[in-house]
């Protein structure tokens, strides 16, 4: 499946001599853009025949493709709370991600520990090759706390590309001596591991 014509992504080609040439012609500005795109689309109502009848669910994490070739997959992703990612990379892909309503927390390892950002609606993050991380929903900032009252819960959406296609994801932990050590790799063709 692949999104609408008005949706195609302008991609600058790339020689193998490049400095910075990767495993794939794509960088990850045109990841950016390809998920700013993608986005638009979902935002427009475009991609609602890719969401169940039911809706999002609330409970569990959910994914679906919205486009896929040999060159990129691009995926519509829900986060709940209570069900991270587990700290990881995407084995040789670059990855980029667009959030389209909620918020986010991405917990990255910089080499010397782990470190947090967080990303709102119309955030985006780029993940150039080696990039260690976790993704969890976050809590939507409220302006001020009302005594008694809690809104309900409702999942964050967010647009990712990966390029070359994900093939392998690595799973990681931060040892006692605050290193970081690989657990195990899986084959994948999706934005999670089998687990």
């Amino acid at each position: 499946m692949s999104l609408p014509a008005a949706s195609s992504v302008a991609l600058r080609p790339r020689t193998l001599a490049s400095p910075s040439a990767g495993p794939t012609r794509l960088r990850v500005p045109d990841l950016l853009h390809a998920t700013d795109r993608a986005a638009d689309d979902v935002l427009s109502g475009r991609c609602d025949h890719l969401v169940p009848e039911a809706g999002v669910p609330q409970s569990r994490r959910w994914f679906t493709r919205i486009q896929g070739d040999d060159e990129m997959d691009i995926w519509l992703i829900s986060w709940v709370p209570g069900h991270a990612t587990e700290l990881h990379d995407h084995g040789g892909s670059l990855g980029a991600l667009t959030v389209l309503s909620g918020s986010l927390n991405e917990f990255r390892w910089d080499g010397m520990g782990l470190r947090r950002r967080r990303l709102d609606a119309g955030d985006q993050a780029g993940f150039p090759l080696g990039w260690v991380h976790d993704v969890v929903w976050a809590p939507r900032p409220v302006p001020k706390p009302v005594v008694g009252i809690q809104g309900p819960v409702t999942p964050t959406l967010s647009v990712h590309a990966y390029s070359p296609p994900l093939t392998a994801m690595s799973y990681y932990e931060v040892t006692e001596r605050n290193t970081l050590r690989r657990n195990r790799t899986e084959l994948t063709d999706q934005p999670e591991g089998t687990r």
